[in-house]
């Protein structure tokens, strides 16, 4: 099935970017260089506070899971990267795409480690969370499904499979650290959650694209739906066993409907029906809608971008420097 797929064929002209071929493609790659940030852009320091001071134990217990996972995540998306999809793909602007994202992915990586290592003092716990797939049943059970489709030899398949990690494993967790922000708790961590939830966005809508704009040979409906419902029944247990029972306005039932509802959207992106029907439960996540359009903390929000990466003049095709962020 792979061998006749355009995007996988030999291709000399890989080596050079220009002229470039698929502008469609080029496009993605600039919208992602345009929200390039650095784990050194994070103030934790009213974090700490908060940590010791506002969240209760369950909410500290829950948000240790949720970090443990995300800290572990990014490598098994990294090693699809490296090992498979930059090697496979031809397309230079596809490539280009790839390297950028496992960039990132470092970067979110790099960040979810410093969290863990600024909130949780205790060394041994600390060590805990760090190795989380071997600590944790439920984490173990997700980086065992994403592991498995690293070896999958249909590219199609990987790609629908890799927009399941990004689209509905991390939706959760998202979805649980923006509850924080709408209690205005965790400036930090809530601004580092806007910052990789929208780099995440990009990268599970991407490989959406290139499923339905870019390959001959699509995967059969019934089987996304069989990859994207099955993705959805090991999120639904890793949330269960994660969400304490106290938690006000967030319990493990609103979240799994939250979960059906992010899942009937990725169906639905995959040219696919719904499954479940069922509306958003958390009207704050209507409110900030994975755009960054608010400014909680009154800082810079997560919608800014490289100054000039995008703001060209168009004319002159220099890079203007006027833009206000």
């Amino acid at each position: 099935m792979n061998a006749v797929e355009p995007i996988l064929a030999e291709n000399p002209g890989r080596f050079v970017i220009f002229p470039i071929q698929h502008h469609d493609i080029w496009e993605w790659y600039k919208k992602s260089e345009a929200s390039f940030w650095t784990a050194e852009e994070i103030d934790l320091s009213e974090d700490v506070m908060d940590w010791k001071n506002k969240l209760s134990s369950d909410e500290r217990y829950f948000i240790k899971h949720i970090l443990a996972f995300f800290a572990a995540s990014d490598g098994i998306v990294n090693e699809n990267l490296a090992e498979n999809f930059v090697s496979e793909v031809q397309y230079a602007e596809a490539k280009f795409f790839y390297g950028f994202q496992i960039m990132m992915e470092n970067i979110h990586s790099e960040t979810y480690s410093l969290l863990i290592d600024t909130y949780v003092k205790d060394e041994v716990e600390k060590d805990k969370l760090f190795h989380a797939i071997e600590n944790f049943p439920a984490i173990k059970k997700k980086a065992d499904w994403a592991l498995k489709w690293i070896d999958s030899p249909s590219f199609a398949e990987r790609l629908i499979a890799f927009a399941a990690v990004e689209g509905i494993f991390f939706s959760g967790a998202f979805c649980s650290i923006f509850w924080l922000k709408k209690r205005g708790l965790m400036p930090g961590l809530t601004f580092s959650n806007e910052l990789i939830s929208r780099d995440e966005g990009v990268h599970c809508d991407f490989a959406v694209h290139l499923h339905n704009h870019h390959l001959v040979n699509k995967v059969p409906k019934e089987r996304i739906r069989e990859i994207i419902i099955d993705a959805l029944n090991i999120e639904r247990e890793f949330i269960t066993e994660s969400l304490p029972a106290s938690l006000i306005g967030m319990n493990s039932k609103l979240m799994t409907q939250y979960l059906e509802f992010v899942t009937d959207r990725l169906l639905v992106e995959l040219e696919c029906e719904r499954e479940y029907n069922v509306t958003n439960p958390f009207d704050f996540m209507d409110m900030i809608s994975l755009q960054g359009k608010t400014n909680f903390f009154e800082k810079r929000v997560a919608e800014y971008q490289k100054a000039g990466v995008t703001n060209k003049d168009k004319e002159t095709n220099r890079i203007s420097f006027d833009e206000e962020f």
